[in-house]
């Protein structure tokens, strides 16, 4: 499709709606973002590092297989950050019993305290975003959050949006 055709679309929505949701999303992304990128930062940390302490602090136990599949990363991406993160105490990769090959990703009290700290600054955000759009929203940006994402990362929210 070149860029003078029209966009196709499931909705009754005008190519300018759309744009405006197209631009909403990366402004709400750059804002979404900014206050967790301050905080890594001083710990010479990106967003790379603040997915992996979010998943595996949402998943713990999880091995590096699952991390990759949520993240949808190649383990030479994965590797370098991960291997930070041990070295510098916020995550730990214990055996596992029934496959000593396999590692188990758990956060380190430290891993926990970073977690816990970027989770609270964008879970004020989106609580006071929530807030301003009124009771009964949230359900409803959700469900539109679930459409945006891949056909197999859906099936990780279920109850959002009524489908499957």
């Amino acid at each position: 499709m070149s860029t003078a055709d029209p966009v196709v679309t499931e909705t009754e929505l005008s190519e300018e709606e759309l744009r405006q949701a197209i631009e909403l999303l990366f402004f709400a992304y750059r804002d979404f973002t900014a206050e967790a990128d301050q905080v890594l930062a001083r710990y010479g940390f990106g967003r790379a590092h603040h997915r992996v302490i979010y998943f595996v602090g949402r998943h713990p136990g999880a091995t590096v297989s699952h991390l990759l599949g949520i993240l949808k990363i190649t383990k030479q991406s994965l590797a370098p950050v991960l291997g930070q993160l041990v070295r510098e105490g916020f995550v730990r990769q214990d055996s596992d019993s029934e496959d000593g090959r396999r590692r188990l990703l758990h956060l380190t009290e430290r891993g926990r305290k970073m977690e816990t700290r970027l989770t609270a600054i964008q879970s004020r955000r989106i609580a006071r975003a929530y807030h301003e759009a009124g009771a009964g929203r949230a359900e409803q940006f959700r469900a539109v959050l679930r459409g945006i994402i891949n056909e197999e990362d859906r099936r990780r929210f279920p109850n959002i949006g009524g489908k499957t």
